[in-house]
Formats: structure tokens, C-alpha cells, sequence
């Protein structure tokens, strides 16, 4: 039985992941004493037979995978994600699975011929057929701003994207503006749909009503941006400032200001979300909510790693702090 018993095997029947027992086996330290015994205990009792030091395998990547790849702030989380695999000593294989079925069955082919700490999706939902798979392959799993609720057993890491629009609508309430234009993202996404809600509850706790002409759909990009700017500005009575769900967007509202023979902030004001690089370096400066990208990166990571070595999670749903970061974009409404 030994020949045919294997580390899949093994793990299948210990409850953890193929790359915890790979650990154990290769003698190395990071396993919980717990679950070091009990793979021990399964290895004796089934008579698996170690390789010889030469013909070990080392176990050591993680899987960080995209709908797309084609934005600056996944650049950040990859950052953050390749920080703490970096001093982990392992690797970090970034997939793009672009929505389609077809590239996630290829991605889960290559998942499984290859050695991997665990996974984190990205603005993702766990699809059934694709949470069964990684659940029979024991690999643990972790969520950087799912798409919809997660599944119970994967944590979920996000921001304050809430709070952070309640922050940035209050600065510009405070500056003196009473029409106030919003440029939203993606409508499936929680992050969208927590950045409009505190925009809401901050013009609803300033006694104003929300007019729903002056909020416009979005996707995080320019273009959209760009688009839902022209449209705002072409309203009757215009807003005097501008919040996009994104950096992105933002900067498609300031061409669309430029383009009416507008400045800002001296005519329209904006405000965008996320603080990406871009944002200290267009002009003028773009005032924005910090998103702490590299940092849920970061946490992703050091939880799948804590996941892989049968570590337990103290929560399920972690939320980093949004900061608003004041520059040059906002200023009072023109008179």
C-alpha cells in the first residue's frame, strides 16, 4: 500500500492542504505542533514512504488570481501579496482568468499539477463548481474584496469603503458644496455599493436630499469617468464638485472638465478613491481616500500562508482603515 499511498492521499485524510504535508514531510518547521502530529500519525499509519533528500519537492507558492489584470491597484495588491511571499521564501503565480469559463478551467488544470500554499482571489465570486474543486484539493482559500458575500469558510479581507466615502462626501460638504456629482463602480461589487451608500448617508446626515440625476454608473476606469463627467457637467445646474469610486475615474472627470474650458478645482472639484501613485503626480494633485492595497495584499498572503500551516483565523471578515488624503483637487465652490 505504501507505493500507491501519496501526500494527496495523506492530506485528503489529515483535512489539510497537499503543501502542509509536503512541509512536514521535507521536515520543515512551519506547522502547528497540532497538526504536524496528526500528519505524522497518518503518515505512520498508512505507510507512506519519504522520498530520499535529493528527490523532494519544495512546496513553496502562492496563487494570487484576477478577473483582469489591466488596472494600476492590482499592481499594488500583487505588491503587497509578492512582500510577504518574498520573506517567506516562496513564489507568487499571478493568473487572469478575465471572467471566462474557459481560462478558470485552464487556471485550475495548472493549479493541480503545480505545488501551492493557497489561493486569493480578487474582487471575485467562488463560483460552486470551483469553490467544490478547492475544497477537494484542500488548498486554503482567502477573498481580497469578494464580489458578493463570500463563502462561510473562506476570510474575506477589505477596506473601509463606507466610511471612506462618508469621509470624502463630509470634506466636500465642508468646503461648501451642495450639488455634488458621484461616478460609481461596478454594481455587483460590495465595494461599490458601500462607496454609493456612504455617499448617500453623508448628504442625508447634511439635511440634503440625493438626487439621483447627479449620480452616474461606473467601472473604475477612465473612460467611465470621463463619460460620467460630460454628463454631469452637462446637466442644467451642474454639480460644483465631482467624488469617483476611483482614481481612475477621477482622472477621466478632470478631462471632461478640461474639455468644457473648466479648471480644477477652481471651477468643479473632485475627489477619487483608492490614492494610486498616479494620484500624487497628475495635476493638480488628486485629493482622494487611501485604500490600503498593498497592506490587504499583505494580509491576504500572511493569511494563506497562517491557513496552510493549520492555523486558525481570529476572523473571517478583516476591514483596513480608509484614510482621506487631502491635496489640491477640492477647494470651495466658486461663487
Amino acid at each position: 500500500m505504501s507505493d500507491k499511498v501519496t501526500i494527496a492521499t495523506i492530506a485528503r485524510l489529515a483535512g489539510v492542504s497537499v503543501p502542509t504535508v509536503s512541509r512536514v514531510v521535507n521536515g520543515r518547521s512551519d506547522v502547528s505542533p497540532q497538526t504536524r502530529e496528526r500528519i505524522e500519525q497518518m503518515l505512520a499509519r498508512h505507510g507512506y514512504r519519504r522520498r530520499p533528500p535529493s528527490m523532494r519537492a519544495s512546496s513553496g507558492l502562492i496563487d494570487l488570481v484576477f478577473n483582469d489584470l489591466d488596472s494600476p491597484w492590482a499592481v499594488e495588491i500583487i505588491r503587497g501579496v509578492e512582500d510577504v511571499a518574498h520573506a517567506a521564501g516562496i513564489g507568487t503565480v499571478v493568473s487572469a482568468i478575465h471572467r471566462r469559463t474557459s481560462s478558470a478551467r485552464q487556471w485550475l488544470h495548472n493549479l493541480r499539477v503545480r505545488s501551492t500554499e493557497g489561493v486569493i482571489f480578487v474582487t471575485s465570486t467562488l463560483e460552486a463548481p470551483l469553490q467544490a474543486e478547492l475544497s477537494r484539493l484542500n488548498l486554503p482559500v482567502v477573498i481580497v474584496d469578494p464580489a458578493g458575500v463570500p463563502p462561510q469558510e473562506a476570510p474575506a479581507i477589505g477596506a473601509t469603503n463606507w466610511v471612506g466615502s462618508l469621509r470624502a462626501t463630509e470634506y466636500l460638504l465642508g468646503l461648501g458644496h451642495r450639488r455634488i456629482g458621484f461616478i460609481g463602480g461596478p454594481a455587483h461589487l460590495m465595494c461599490s455599493r458601500a462607496r454609493l451608500d456612504g455617499y448617500r448617508a453623508a448628504l442625508e446626515a447634511a439635511g440634503l436630499g440625493v438626487d439621483d440625476e447627479l449620480i452616474r454608473p461606473g467601472n473604475f476606469y477612465h473612460e467611465a469617468g470621463f463619460t460620467g463627467g460630460e454628463r454631469l457637467l452637462a446637466l442644467p445646474d451642474p454639480p460644483t464638485a465631482i467624488f469617483a469610486a476611483s482614481d481612475q475615474m477621477a482622472l477621466g472627470a478632470y478631462e471632461a472638465v478640461r474639455r468644457r474650458g473648466l479648471r480644477v478645482p477652481d471651477d468643479v472639484s473632485v475627489v477619487g478613491f483608492d490614492d494610486l501613485p498616479e494620484a500624487r503626480w497628475c495635476s493638480p494633485p488628486l485629493t482622494t481616500v487611501r485604500q490600503p492595497l498593498a497592506e490587504m495584499g499583505m494580509l491576504a498572503a500572511r493569511t494563506v500562508l497562517r491557513l496552510a500551516r493549520g492555523e486558525r483565523t481570529e476572523s473571517r471578515r478583516v476591514e483596513l482603515t480608509t484614510e482621506l488624503v487631502v491635496r489640491d483637487s477640492a477647494a470651495r465652490p466658486p461663487e
